[in-house]
């Protein structure tokens, strides 16, 4: 996916003076877009807005500025889906702001909903997506809600690995029931 899209980025003849990775989702696929474009000027930006599956702030909070300089700079910002599209409007807006130049932005998914349509993404969809740098933390917010059962049907109906699920399930209840026993103490 992140291959089709740096092909995109090289046939528009695009070369970004650095790429920013939006925290934590945008991180992955920013360092594999700074291999993949050869372009070693990484940097991120942090960002509040879901506070668990599917639940964001009524808007997104910049927690981390950008600490590099942008001034006059061509800047590509990564992050693993435009869902509401709020975090990448705020980004933008921040980097405009501090003085960059042009300001693109790719996403692996791109919602149709979003507010920001990114100038490069592989996929549209209306889908729940989990990605791998993800998986064990959507279980873990998800058992806070739902039965186990309940979190392997969804997770599984939803294409992750049985195998992965169980062992994160297992790994989840095994330390939620240490943090128990030692409490009891």
């Amino acid at each position: 996916m992140l291959l089709n899209i740096a092909d995109k980025i090289r046939r528009d003849g695009f070369n970004p003076d650095l790429i920013v990775g939006i925290c934590r989702g945008g991180w992955p696929p920013a360092r594999i877009m700074s291999d993949l474009l050869d372009n070693p000027r990484l940097t991120n930006i942090s960002v509040e807005f879901y506070v668990d599956v599917a639940k964001t702030k009524s808007q997104p909070v910049l927690t981390q500025p950008i600490t590099v300089q942008v001034d006059g700079k061509r800047a590509l910002v990564l992050d693993d889906v435009a869902d509401t599209g709020k975090t990448l409007k705020l980004v933008k807006d921040h980097l405009i702001s501090r003085g960059a130049r042009e300001v693109r932005i790719a996403t692996i998914y791109y919602k149709p909903w979003s507010i920001v349509k990114p100038d490069y993404y592989e996929k549209e969809t209306r889908r729940w997506v989990v990605f791998p740098w993800e998986r064990k933390e959507t279980v873990r917010s998800l058992m806070k809600k739902h039965s186990e059962e309940e979190v392997r049907r969804k997770l599984i109906s939803s294409g992750m690995d049985p195998k992965l699920v169980d062992r994160f399930i297992n790994e989840i209840r095994m330390k939620r029931d240490t943090l128990s026993t030692q409490a009891g103490r």
